[in-house]
């Protein structure tokens, strides 16, 4: 009787829905909801974090080697692989990656359990001193109370994108209270297309989440930036210079993580033996180089708050390049270079975490070393290095996601520094022009893009990615074996409802076709029903396609060919069915008018 009469409270509140609430007005009031509770999420995790920090460093001497940095972050991730197997049971790596896939090739569906295990996950992971950021499990979690709400009230899965595209948006700008971040973020990282229907539910829900950080954590900035040094023409040409080099930067950052995760990938079967890679990798790094412990913005905030050489070699307290003034530009070299490897040890060996953090901290890092090593050596006019430390923190989390706005406003919104928009905008280019060259995809989505699954900007080639083959493929088909006489066949013929006749040998790999067509001028010769067999009638097909083909390809191939039937094989030759060029069309026609409609 109780569950009978919820299931009825229900059904009558989903209806007075339906007749005094339309899907637009609920849309915008799910947008807030988005946004309240992303920023929520965000508070937590970071609360987490840092109460998981505070436990395990508290008696740690800034001042000396901390051996601790040897055990702790390897504890962190085998506490997350635990947590992942024994309670999610589920992978939950790689969010942004996982949020470009829903919406790719999942109708923008993600797992109710995405709203709350990256935070448990990513939390302990990074507490623990992995180095990986928050963003990306912040990001997944947003996206995941969006598409969640979205199926509770049965919206569908245009709605459900918009609403994913929220959450993505509300968690960027909760994290960094920077609300123009996040909407361009979910523009060019995750490619949501921005309409006016789109525009107000994604404003509500950036702008909502940005209140609410400050409700939680201040009206402060994450870095206090003060303007000493007015930026001009004379210093174009270091401007330009930092952004290319930090292209490069990128370069080497995308090249390792994917090789790095390859590596990783190949001992996917063996969870201990990558435990203990990731282990050997990670923790004495993090022990050489104390900066690389967790997501690094504190170490940042010392070069972008930092006026005086005394303030950087803070940089290098707990390790032993303490206290050596003549070390700084190595030290901080270094940590570039290794910031990598780091941060893929801690996801290839089960951590949780993002890519994120680590191209703002590389960035920063790499822009210092430019700004410091440029004056040093009195190459040029004196660059102020917290401005660079900036321009590069843009730079590369630009090329690395290759999203040049995002970088721009989210640096200007994170310090408030809105008086470097030109200089922003100089480095970005330079550095996302010259990733570009290498590199056509984010880091995000260059794994989808190398399987056809990836949503872009360009609406036909969209419309094909969310179009499946599987709900195109028909599965009834008459098939016959080579050896059959022309008079079976015929009878076969008689009990089939297509204009093709499949061919197949025992274990059904396809051999060649019957076109019906090509009979009438014998099919009523019944002198030759014993005289011919299958394999005498049949023909090859125009073309066969394979059940893993992009529909991309798989128009190409009917516009090629001119054919109207095309036989669809597995990957050992086997025939899966066929598809028609009139259902093909005829669903490309429907998602094209779904596509466009507002």
């Amino acid at each position: 009787m109780k569950v009978s009469g919820s299931l009825g409270d229900m059904s009558r509140l989903a209806n007075w829905r339906k007749n005094h609430v339309s899907d637009r007005q609920l849309v915008l009031v799910l947008a807030f909801a988005i946004g309240l509770l992303a920023s929520l999420a965000a508070y937590i995790l970071h609360f987490i974090i840092k109460l998981i920090e505070e436990l395990v460093t508290s008696g740690f001497d800034v001042a000396t080697i901390n051996w601790l940095y040897l055990i702790y972050p390897i504890v962190g991730i085998w506490l997350t692989s635990l947590f992942v197997k024994y309670v999610v049971r589920d992978n939950i790596s790689h969010g942004i990656t996982r949020v470009l896939y829903a919406i790719s090739t999942k109708q923008s569906r993600l797992k109710a359990h995405n709203t709350w295990s990256s935070i448990v996950a990513s939390a302990i992971t990074i507490g623990f001193g992995g180095s990986v950021g928050a963003e990306a499990p912040i990001v997944l979690t947003g996206s995941a109370i969006g598409s969640n709400l979205g199926r509770i009230f049965n919206l569908d899965n245009r709605t459900l994108m918009l609403l994913v595209g929220c959450g993505a948006t509300a968690a960027v700008s909760g994290i960094f209270k920077a609300p123009i971040a996040g909407l361009v973020f979910t523009l060019e990282v995750l490619m949501v297309d921005l309409t006016m229907a789109s525009l107000l539910p994604i404003l509500i829900a950036s702008v909502t989440a940005t209140c609410f950080s400050y409700f939680f954590t201040g009206g402060s900035s994450m870095f206090h930036f003060q303007m000493d040094n007015i930026w001009g023409l004379d210093r174009v040409p270091p401007t330009i210079l930092l952004g290319i080099a930090c292209g490069f930067v990128s370069l080497y950052f995308m090249r390792l993580m994917s090789w790095c995760e390859n590596g990783y990938g190949k001992l996917s079967s063996k969870p201990y033996l990558k435990l203990l890679v990731g282990g050997l990798v990670l923790s004495p790094l993090i022990f050489l180089f104390p900066s690389l412990y967790g997501e690094g913005y504190d170490s940042l905030r010392l070069f972008i708050e930092g006026k005086t050489e005394a303030d950087w070699m803070q940089i290098m307290s707990g390790s032993m390049f303490a206290e050596k003034s003549n070390f700084l530009l190595l030290y901080v070299g270094l940590v570039v270079m290794t910031k990598v490897f780091a941060t893929s040890a801690t996801n290839g060996a089960g951590g949780c975490g993002g890519t994120f953090a680590p191209s703002l901290f590389i960035g920063g890092f790499g822009g210092f070393f430019f700004a410091r090593f440029w004056n040093m050596q009195q190459l040029g006019v004196y660059i102020p290095e917290k401005n660079f430390t900036l321009y590069g923190m843009a730079a590369v989390m630009s090329a690395v996601m290759h999203a040049p706005l995002t970088g721009i406003f989210l640096i200007a919104e994170l310090t408030g520094g809105y008086q470097l928009f030109i200089p922003l905008i100089i480095v970005t280019i330079s550095s996302y022009l010259t990733i570009n060259i290498f590199e056509h995809h984010s880091i995000y989505a260059v794994r989808l893009a190398k399987q056809g699954k990836l949503l872009t900007h360009h609406t036909d080639k969209s419309i094909l990615t969310l179009m499946s083959m599987d709900k195109i493929i028909d599965h009834d088909f008459t098939s016959v074996g080579p050896d059959m006489e022309m008079g079976k066949l015929i009878h076969a013929i008689s009990s089939s409802r297509n204009d093709y006749i499949p061919v197949l040998d025992e274990s059904r790999k396809l051999l060649g076709e019957i076109d019906i067509n090509n009979l009438r001028h014998i099919i009523f010769r019944t002198e030759l029903y014993h005289r011919f067999h299958v394999n005498q009638l049949m023909s090859p097909p125009a073309a066969m396609l394979g059940v893993n083909d992009p529909m991309e390809d798989v128009m190409k191939t009917f516009e090629r060919t001119g054919a109207q039937y095309l036989p669809v094989v597995n990957i050992d030759s086997q025939l899966v069915g066929y598809i028609s060029r009139a259902r093909l069309y005829s669903m490309y026609r429907q998602f094209v008018a779904d596509f466009s409609a507002e």
